[in-house]
């Protein structure tokens, strides 16, 4: 995984007085799953637009595969899958008369189209279902069937945005099977989600606000390197009530958020810190059943992070 695969640099877009893309740079290694996150309007889609050559910077520049994506679109766009967040394949062809019409588009030569068609069914797990349409499949199958046609060239590198929205729990792990195979098989993944759990299991992550990449590097490494307070957190008979009252304590705890009934604080003295929640809270009458310092999850580091950019603005 020691080769690059994909160099950004500096890589800008404008539309008139509109940043999309304010100066971005990051590589991505061969091989490797890179997860792309940002709230929505942050710029995901255009760069991968610009990755994809079919935007062109308006300043820095990118390669992907070896190739400059605004010199040399077309060689780009040979070397990489792209699976786009809306279901895009035609619904009134079945699925083995959709592989073929990516074949003939990909220009895969006659004799190589049976056995590559054999093998993405495979991989996507879709044996005995080549004469169903797309529209008859659930939506897990659905998005097996898009991988699979992105993948049908033997890409070197698959572009994947949002490829788990809208499918359920048993569908996303599935789907993520398939992209641990592709990876292990030397396949470059670059992936945008929104689910900070699957974010978890990329090798690397970049994180983009405002248009500008505000963090880069392994999960572990952003826990390790990105916070200053520890991560408390803490469990209550009144989790809402508990979160207002902490949330205003802004002289000695920092960012506050919900995760599911129990609430995560910043501090800088997780001793002194864990000591004052507690006295805070039983004071205002809400039990505390515990109040431990745990690992920061990738959410608390991306609500850190957009917490000092906004105090930057």
């Amino acid at each position: 995984m020691s080769e690059t695969s994909i160099e950004v640099s500096h890589l800008t877009k404008r539309f008139g007085s509109f940043v999309a893309v304010d100066d971005v740079t990051f590589n991505v290694r061969a091989g490797e799953i890179f997860g792309f996150l940002g709230p929505n309007g942050a710029g995901k889609s255009t760069v991968i637009r610009m990755l994809c050559g079919l935007l062109d910077p308006t300043s820095g520049g990118a390669r992907v595969a070896g190739y400059d994506v605004a010199r040399e679109p077309d060689l780009v766009k040979a070397n990489i899958g792209y699976m786009s967040q809306r279901f895009s394949l035609y619904e009134d062809l079945t699925i083995e008369q959709n592989l073929d019409f990516f074949a003939g588009i990909y220009q895969i030569p006659r004799r190589n189209i049976a056995a590559r068609k054999a093998h993405v069914i495979q991989v996507a797990d879709l044996k005995g279902m080549e004469s169903r349409r797309p529209r008859e499949l659930p939506g897990g199958l659905r998005q097996r069937l898009a991988l699979a046609t992105a993948i049908l060239h033997e890409p070197r590198i698959v572009f994947l945005d949002e490829p788990t929205g809208g499918v359920d729990p048993i569908s996303r792990r599935n789907f993520w099977d398939l992209i641990y195979r592709l990876s292990d098989e030397g396949v470059t993944v670059f992936v945008t989600t929104h689910f900070l759990d699957e974010a978890e299991h990329c090798n690397t992550i970049g994180f983009l606000y405002f248009a500008r990449l505000i963090a880069f590097g392994s999960p572990k490494e952003l826990k390790v390197s990105t916070m200053k307070n520890a991560i408390l957190e803490v469990e209550t008979t009144k989790p809402a009530d508990a979160l207002t009252i902490l949330g205003g304590e802004k002289d000695w705890i920092g960012e506050t958020s919900m995760f599911g009934t129990n609430i995560h604080i910043s501090v800088p003295d997780p001793d002194e810190g864990g000591r004052r929640a507690r006295s805070l809270l039983e004071s205002n009458g809400i039990g505390v059943a515990r109040v431990e310092r745990i690992e920061p999850s990738l959410e608390d580091i991306f609500i850190y992070l957009i917490e000092e950019e906004n105090r930057r603005r």
